[in-house]
């Protein structure tokens, strides 16, 4: 989790459907990837970021490297947050730690990097508003 005087966190709500789930009711491991990725595209938003236009001007956002723990189980009809907070960057790589959670109780975390790439798959600089964000 977050340390106390760490910059606040995007949150970000969804309730878990039918879809999102195992036959035992469960989320599907691979599903919390779906979570943190939806959860950063309505980040990306908030920040002003249009990111068709962002592609459309040569420029894509990459996952490079997500490591990730599974800490406790979330289930159909569950309402959950993801937490999107800003651990690093770079010119043009963004660390990222998010944190799925069910109330107070977090269930999966991740530490994902993100490269902004150029069209041609060389790595370019991140756009103007996220160099601006607080380290």
């Amino acid at each position: 989790m977050s340390a106390p005087d760490a910059p606040a966190a995007h949150v970000f709500g969804l309730d878990v459907h039918y879809e999102d789930t195992d036959m035992g009711g469960i989320v599907y491991h691979a599903n919390y990837l779906r979570f943190i990725e939806r959860a950063r595209s309505a980040w990306v938003r908030t920040l002003g970021i249009d990111q068709n236009a962002l592609r459309e001007a040569g420029t894509v956002f990459v996952v490079r490297h997500v490591e990730c723990d599974f800490l406790a189980t979330a289930r159909f009809e569950d309402a959950l947050c993801v937490d999107t907070r800003v651990l690093d960057r770079s010119g043009a790589r963004l660390r990222l730690e998010q944190v799925v959670r069910r109330g107070d109780q977090p269930l999966f975390t991740a530490r994902v990097t993100v490269v902004a790439m150029g069209l041609s798959g060389r790595p370019t600089r991140l756009p103007a508003e996220i160099r601006a964000l607080p380290r």
